[in-house]
């Protein structure tokens, strides 16, 4: 007895030992100092997939849209394939037609496709600068940097951990020059339409820099096409029979000019794919048909271009805190004439029904028209007039964000905004100021 009785108080000593070294441990662990990483004297980096149309990649030898890996500074082996690299950014689909002020991927997706980088990649973010956010901009090391896009598979393996011969296949590379505290956008694009020569644009961005109004929004305007896409036949921008759904799909000319018209009212219902706007008319007869900018296609040149404005407040009974106005604006060749409200196009198109391939614009302007609403993020906006005519408008968000803030619910704040051609479709990237949370009473 007194022999089993001395086994069990070993074992016993020995598992409280045990207890307590874990515990002890776990204590240690718990108040040890942790540590962040932290880069000194950054750049700031936003990048997108802008590769929009069909490609032949290589590595897979079938028509499909590109799907890329950015590598930061690679390392290279012998035969000049990635082996490593000093940051990755993986899984980068196309781009979205909407880059929101604020990263909105993280945590709301269970795909690893990503839009854009950072996008939802766990990286640092850029700071408050000037009032606006960059935590959609990543931080970078600043100094020359080489980039290289790879094509690789429509998976969930991460790139480096592919087979081999799934990471020889290069998409465009280029070496750039980054300044420490600037703020970059980086897009893979088309040179060049019918040969898919692919290209990097680095634009250096300034809206952080701006002295800009409280009661104005802001607005600058890209043309980033390939050459020759508005040029090419209509079964190769648009395959399988699918129509225009809306004006840009065709393309535009390589020179447009772009006038604005503020219109009112965001009343609508619901209807097919789309809604019927009950509400929408002119917001201010000084705001009809106004001039902004003409946009000439580049995807050589880097430089910002410049922000136009315009107000929000130009009703009668606006208030200073709330208002229902949006935007649409219209892209026209400099050689027609354009009077304030008058175009010579038809802006409207029929779509039957919940079918992509039957209908279209009832005149077709050959790249000459197009037209941008700025009011909902997609949704096709029918008349109301007949129950498969509508607007053939490209649709994207208002660029006057309303939100609850402070003790107003909703509040009106005004963005800087950047749309950009490329190709067949409108982009829209907004950039917004802090602005005060919520108070709830």
């Amino acid at each position: 007895m007194k022999k089993e009785v001395n086994v069990i108080g070993v074992l016993l000593m020995r598992t409280s030992g045990l207890i307590c070294c874990l515990l002890g441990s776990w204590l240690l662990h718990s108040c040890q100092k942790i540590e962040y990483t932290e880069m000194k004297s950054p750049a700031y980096l936003r990048v997108f997939n802008s590769l929009n149309v069909p490609d032949i990649q290589e590595s897979v030898g079938q028509d499909s849209l590109a799907y890329l890996c950015m590598l930061i500074n690679p390392v290279l082996d012998a035969e000049g394939n990635p082996v490593s690299a000093e940051i990755v950014g993986d899984f980068l689909k196309q781009r979205e037609i909407y880059a929101p002020p604020y990263p909105v991927h993280i945590g709301v997706s269970t795909s690893v496709d990503n839009p854009e980088y950072p996008g939802k990649e766990n990286v640092l973010v850029g700071p408050v600068l000037n009032g606006f956010d960059l935590s959609s901009w990543a931080q970078v090391p600043a100094g020359k940097l080489t980039f290289l896009f790879m094509f690789r598979p429509k998976n969930s393996t991460p790139f480096f951990e592919l087979p081999a011969a799934l990471r020889k296949s290069k998409a465009v590379a280029g070496d750039f020059e980054l300044m420490a505290g600037e703020v970059y956008t980086l897009q893979a694009l088309y040179a060049e339409f019918n040969s898919r020569r692919r290209t990097l644009l680095l634009r250096q961005e300034n809206f952080h820099q701006q002295s800009f109004s409280d009661s104005l929004a802001y607005v600058n305007f890209y043309n980033y096409s390939a050459e020759g896409y508005q040029e090419a036949p209509a079964n190769l921008k648009l395959p399988n029979g699918k129509i225009k759904r809306h004006l840009f799909e065709g393309g535009i000319k390589d020179t447009m000019d772009v006038y604005l018209t503020l219109m009112k009212g965001q009343d609508f219902l619901p209807f097919q794919k789309g809604i019927v706007l009950r509400n929408g008319e002119l917001a201010s007869t000084s705001h009809a048909g106004q001039y902004l900018y003409t946009v000439k296609r580049n995807v050589r040149s880097a430089s910002p271009a410049p922000y136009v404005s315009f107000p929000i407040w130009v009703k009668d009974n606006d208030n200073g805190v709330y208002t229902d106005i949006w935007q649409r604006f219209f892209f026209i060749s400099p050689n027609l004439q354009v009077t304030a409200g008058n175009h010579p196009f038809y802006e409207y198109g029929q779509l039957i029904g919940d079918y992509w391939h039957i209908g279209g614009p009832f005149v077709d302007p050959q790249g000459q028209f197009a037209m941008l609403n700025c009011l909902l993020n997609g949704p096709i906006i029918y008349t109301g007039r007949d129950r498969y005519e509508y607007h053939m408008g490209e649709n994207l968000p208002n660029m006057i964000v309303n939100v609850h803030s402070g003790t107003d619910n909703p509040k009106s704040f005004p963005t800087a905004n950047t749309v950009e051609i490329i190709n067949g479709q409108a982009y829209l990237m907004t950039m917004q100021r802090k602005y005060a949370p919520p108070i709830y009473k």
